[in-house]
């Protein structure tokens, strides 16, 4: 049984303090909610509130003009521990937010909320940001995927990688008719630009290793169709799964690999299928001209411009625009993370991320989840580990197997009580310690089942083996012990 606690300030300026609040500022207050994942299965969300009103430096931060600058201006005064959320409440008729804005969700763990009159409509408001800045009932059900009946299961839940330690980011340019295009990418600028910052945000979620490639002479395996009205080429929905195993076969970067690895694919279509456009399942073009593949990665298709003339010389030299491919590119590993933000409601504003790729309430998101999928996974790890010692009653434990089992249960542990005392960095920390222990000794080659076999294998084995040399000798035993008995009974002579 599981806990999530969130720590959450509820900080009340001017002019916003509900009229019917139960007893003077400041006081606590607690909310739960169960998430009910499968009959067996069960996680308790717990909202510890602390109701308060604005120091005199909150007060001048929300004096400022705009929404931006009020969350950069109270960013340095609010709790920034891992999980942890301030909310602050702002007059119905404050200018700060927009008009038919009620919410603002800022880059870091606070947002700022529009009084809703009474305090059972802030509560209500305030529980709505908290989900979306913590976590949802969807995404712990997604985190504990292979426990959830596919009925409860939303259409993305199966989208979002797998919790680990580590990832294998490889970027390949495809460049099927290098005879007519000379292709260039500054890929390492590109992902030193705009792909360093967001793995720097999430290397407290797991270690990343980027790799790029390029391929020549390596086609989709799909036959483009070709379209009169518009002279183009064209690839339908349909038909893009048959596009990632022709071309995943020559990546060739997920054989020696230990972790997942996220593949994200730049392809520039060769002269005589140019240009190349990607249709959604309605048959509109789709405007970023690319697609991702659910725990796999995603495809980008970059189309070239014809030469002007004809007697234009080839190869055509062809500078890639990064900025372009990488929006594009940190767009789908999102979404493969599960940091999408479809569900968000139409009165909430969500400050972009900028640079960083990544605001700080997202990545605890992601470690809320992780976590409890974490726990989910070592303990179906360690019940499939009983249940094979349970099989083989002549299996032979070492102790350096046995500590391992030891320290995943005693971390699994940990990060329950941490997560029910709302530290969610101690939580996530213990529950990857608990993964690489349980993975050590479940892995471990001593445990290997085949080692050990049972009895009526071992006597089906051994008999043809011992039996024609055991024949003779027993008879000759018999033949020994029956002319002993005779020499027995036979008198002895007395001379």
């Amino acid at each position: 049984q599981v806990q999530l606690v969130v720590p959450m300030a509820v900080v009340f300026g001017p002019g916003s303090v509900p009229g019917d609040l139960p007893r003077p500022l400041p006081f606590r207050d607690v909310q739960e909610m169960e998430i009910s994942v499968n009959l067996r299965t069960s996680v308790t969300s717990r909202y510890e509130m602390l109701y308060r009103s604005t120091t005199g430096q909150e007060e001048a931060a929300l004096a400022a003009a705009t929404a931006r600058e009020a969350a950069a201006a109270l960013h340095p005064l609010q709790d920034t521990t891992l999980g942890s959320l301030t909310m602050y409440v702002v007059p119905e008729t404050s200018s700060l937010l927009p008009q038919g804005i009620n919410v603002y969700v800022g880059k870091h763990r606070s947002a700022l909320v529009r009084a809703g009159g009474s305090l059972a409509a802030l509560q209500a408001r305030l529980r709505e940001v908290a989900q979306v800045m913590s976590f949802t009932a969807s995404s712990i059900a997604a985190a504990l995927s292979d426990r959830a009946p596919d009925g409860q299961l939303s259409p993305d839940a199966r989208r979002y990688l797998k919790s680990s330690l580590g990832y294998e980011i490889t970027f390949s340019l495809l460049n099927p008719d290098p005879k007519s295009h000379t292709v260039d990418w500054d890929i390492e600028g590109a992902v030193n630009l705009y792909v360093k910052p967001v793995l720097d945000k999430l290397s407290l979620v797991a270690n990343f290793s980027v790799d790029s490639q390029i391929l020549y002479y390596a086609v989709l395996g799909v036959t483009p169709r070709y379209d009169k009205e518009s002279s183009s080429f064209l690839l339908s929905a349909h038909s893009l799964p048959h596009v990632i195993n022709p071309v995943e076969a020559r990546l060739g970067s997920s054989a020696a690999s230990l972790y997942p690895v996220l593949n994200f694919l730049l392809y520039v279509p060769e002269r005589s299928h140019s240009p190349l456009y990607i249709q959604d399942k309605d048959g509109a073009p789709v405007s970023t001209n690319a697609f991702h593949s659910p725990r796999w990665g995603g495809i980008m298709v970059y189309n070239v411009e014809a030469p002007a003339s004809r007697q234009a010389s080839l190869p055509l030299h062809v500078d890639v625009d990064m900025a372009r491919v990488m929006e594009v590119f940190l767009a789908q590993l999102r979404l493969l993370f599960g940091l999408s933000r479809e569900e968000v409601p139409p009165e909430f504003l969500l400050e972009r991320p900028g640079n960083e790729g990544l605001a700080d309430w997202e990545l605890d998101h992601l470690l809320w989840a992780h976590t409890v999928e974490n726990i989910a996974t070592v303990s179906t790890t360690l019940t499939s580990l009983a249940q094979l010692l349970d099989k083989i009653g002549n299996i032979v434990i070492k102790d350096d197997v046995a500590s391992e089992v030891y320290r995943a249960v005693a971390s699994v542990q940990s990060a329950v009580t941490e997560l029910s005392l709302g530290h969610l960095h101690a939580a996530f920390q213990a529950s990857k310690e608990a993964v690489t222990s349980s993975e050590r000794a479940f892995f471990d080659p001593s445990l290997l089942h085949l080692l050990y076999f049972p009895d009526d294998q071992k006597f089906a084995i051994y008999i043809p083996l011992f039996l024609p040399m055991a024949v003779p000798i027993l008879l000759s035993l018999a033949k020994i012990v029956r002319e002993t008995r005779q020499q027995k009974k036979e008198p002895t002579k007395m001379d």
